[in-house]
Formats: C-alpha cells, structure tokens, sequence
C-alpha cells in the first residue's frame, strides 16, 4: 500500500554492483513496499546478477556512474558533481550511502565521502558545472555499512525493522541475484545474520542499522516512542 510520506524518491549510492543489495537491501525492500520511487546509483561495472535484476526485484530503477573502475574509485570535485547533478535530476528526499569509516574495501568510504560532498554541492545554486539544473536540497543523509569493521565507532544506529517475511525474502532473493559473490564467502548468510543480531538485539526479528550524517529533527515526541533498549 502506499502512503503519502513514502512518496518522496530515495537514491541508494552503491561503489559496486552488489553493494546497495548487500549493505541496506532490506530497507530498500521495506520502502519499496510503502510505494516509495527508488532509485539505484552504482560507480562501477560488474556482474550485475545472474539469478535476475536485483534492482528490479528490489522495486527500484538502476543506473551506471563511470568513474575510475574497480578498486580505483578516487576522491575528485569532478565525481561530486556528477552525483550533485544526478542529485538535481531526481530530487530525491533520502539517499543512502556507504559509510566513510576507512576500514573497508576503500571504494566504499570514498563513495560515502563523495556522496557527502555532493549533496552540499547540490543545493548550492552558484555551481557553473550544474547551472543547467535546479538546486535540490535533500532531506536526509543516511550512511549504511556492509560489514562490522564499517561500522562508524561509538556512533549508535538507527534500526529499520524489516521483520516482515515477505520483505526479508525480497531482500534475500536479491542478495542472491549476486551468484559471482558466494565463491568466497557467503555473504547472504552473513548479511542475514548480521540483521538477525541487530533485530534481537532491538527486541524484532531482523533490522538494519543506518547512521544519520546529520541530526534528525522531529516535529513533535510522537514518533519517538520505540527504542532498542527496553527500560
């Protein structure tokens, strides 16, 4: 069913092509359901899935950045404003993005980095580069983390709980689409499990932890009634 306040798009920024499936898929897959757009941003080629689209079994729309390739990504203004402009074209509210903590693959955290500097640039209405398009302000920066060493130190998460079977088997099924990944390890089983951890932890069966670039400002204590730790 969809509800007015998940209509606003969300982009998920992805270094590779597993890396939005792998890192926040089952959040992607719980927003999918409330019928918010969805759109998928990846910064390198690759296998892209052999069992299906894992973007379209999520429910979101894919596109191809090119920048450096594979274990190259670098840090450039000239990469932050083409995120900036792809930013202006889809508006969206949300963006989820891998978290700059430097002990992961560093494609991730230079990605996370870059997305951060581009929706700044985004909203700044003197860019030449990007003139030809309207400045957006989003409304939230979200980073995800595809393993425990992303994790931002001593910064505590937000849960979404995905609990809900039909979105953990889209998630999964997504997961799976990645065929080329399960040669090394099994990262269905690790994500999974990593989600079971955080959902006990929180009093449900699975969640996902995102971190807030920024402060979240709530209109009123309302919403805020559910918390992990139960006193």
């Amino acid at each position: 069913m969809k509800h007015a306040e998940s209509s606003s798009p969300l982009i998920a920024f992805g270094a590779h092509p597993d890396d939005i499936e792998f890192g926040c898929g089952g959040i992607i897959a719980r927003e999918a359901q409330t019928g918010r757009p969805i759109h998928f941003v990846v910064c390198s080629r690759g296998e892209a899935g052999t069992n299906g689209t894992p973007a379209v079994l999520l429910g979101a729309t894919l596109e191809f950045v090119e920048f450096d390739g594979d274990a190259h990504l670098q840090l450039s203004s000239a990469h932050a404003l083409k995120l900036a402009a792809i930013l202006r074209r889809v508006r969206p509210t949300l963006v989820l993005a891998p978290t700059t903590a430097q002990n992961q693959h560093p494609d991730h955290w230079r990605l996370g980095t870059l997305v951060r500097d581009a929706t700044r640039l985004a909203r700044y209405g003197g860019l030449a580069e990007l003139n030809t398009l309207t400045p957006h302000a989003i409304g939230e920066l979200f980073f995800y983390a595809l393993g425990p060493g992303a994790e931002p130190a001593g910064a505590p998460p937000v849960l979404i709980d995905i609990s809900s079977p039909e979105v953990v088997a889209t998630w999964t099924k997504a997961m799976e689409a990645h065929a080329s990944q399960m040669k090394t390890r099994n990262y269905v089983e690790l994500q999974l499990a990593r989600a079971r951890v955080h959902g006990l932890n929180a009093g449900v069966a699975h969640a996902q932890p995102l971190w807030p670039n920024d402060p979240l400002i709530f209109s009123s204590l309302a919403p805020l009634t559910r918390a992990a730790s139960k006193f």
